[in-house]
């Protein structure tokens, strides 16, 4: 594992992008969590590729209409709802 694979102040950068704020303790942990994670995808980089088949086949049944909730009783147990629809909170 290169020690200059991730820096502290890469994982300050990122801590702030995530709004996490890192103790310099945990900073360092993270550095070499960072790394070790890094050294895994170039481990993976060394597997060999294999050949696959040029055409998929879908395995899934084939969908089949039938019958549903009407709408209030699917919305009976909702714990908010508006205009006949689930309601969520709100993401900001």
């Amino acid at each position: 594992m290169s020690d200059d694979a991730v820096s502290p102040d890469e994982v300050r950068h990122v801590a702030d992008l995530a709004r996490v704020d890192l103790d310099d303790d945990e900073v360092d942990r993270f550095t070499e969590q960072f790394a070790a994670i890094l050294e895994y995808f170039e481990t993976l980089d060394e597997v060999p590729e294999v050949d696959r088949d040029a055409e998929l086949a879908n395995v899934m049944r084939p969908d089949e209409e039938r019958a549903s909730l009407e709408s209030e009783e699917a919305l009976r147990n909702a714990p908010e709802t508006e205009d006949g629809y689930f309601k969520g909170p709100n993401v900001s």
